[in-house]
Order: structure tokens, then C-alpha cells, then sequence
């Protein structure tokens, strides 16, 4: 019986994987950079 995650053993799949992972975190660091940390200054 195969096993279910064989499928995703292809190189493409880690490649998205990376890049999903690497543009999630520009947009958190974004996030933080222009909400987070002006929010922070101006309550403070």
C-alpha cells in the first residue's frame, strides 16, 4: 500500500512550500514594521 504523503516527494512542492513560507514571513515583517510598531509608539 503506498503511503499517502508520497505524492508531495516531488522538488515542486518543497520549492512552494518555501516560497510560501518565505513570503509569510515578509508580510509579518511588514506587518510589524508598518502597524505594529507605529501603533506602539503612538499609545506609548
Amino acid at each position: 500500500m503506498p503511503r499517502t504523503l508520497d505524492r508531495f516527494d516531488h522538488p515542486a512542492w518543497m520549492t512552494a512550500a518555501g516560497t510560501l513560507a518565505g513570503y509569510g514571513l515578509v508580510i509579518g515583517f511588514l506587518f510589524l514594521l508598518l502597524f505594529v510598531i507605529p501603533f506602539l509608539l503612538f499609545t506609548i
